[in-house]
């Protein structure tokens, strides 16, 4: 069953992203919003981390959160989202949870 992993909380305030990545299934996504998105730093070990991934898990990130923290500059695996697109996403997974 595929999940969408929502984290929305900096990768450089607490261990979230770690746990979430250990977590994350072949078909599963993740989804970063707020100051998740600082995960996206160039150079960054989140940043490392994420590209790691394996492919099969898709990486999304808001594009309004992503314009707000002055990142442009993404690894080519990201796929920004408006909000509607945010919406039908979390449609096409079987689940959806939330890193609070």
């Amino acid at each position: 069953m595929a999940t969408l992993h929502i984290l929305s909380h900096s990768p450089f305030a607490d261990s979230r992203l770690g746990s979430c990545l250990r977590l994350l299934g072949p078909d599963d996504g993740l989804l970063l919003t707020g100051d998740a998105t600082y995960a996206l730093q160039p150079g960054s070990v989140a940043c490392q981390a994420l590209t790691l991934m394996p492919e099969s898990i898709a990486l999304y990130a808001l594009a309004e959160d992503l314009q707000a923290r002055a990142l442009a500059a993404l690894p080519a695996r990201v796929n920004a989202l408006d909000y509607p697109a945010f919406v039908e996403l979390c449609c096409h997974y079987d689940k959806v949870n939330s890193w609070l």
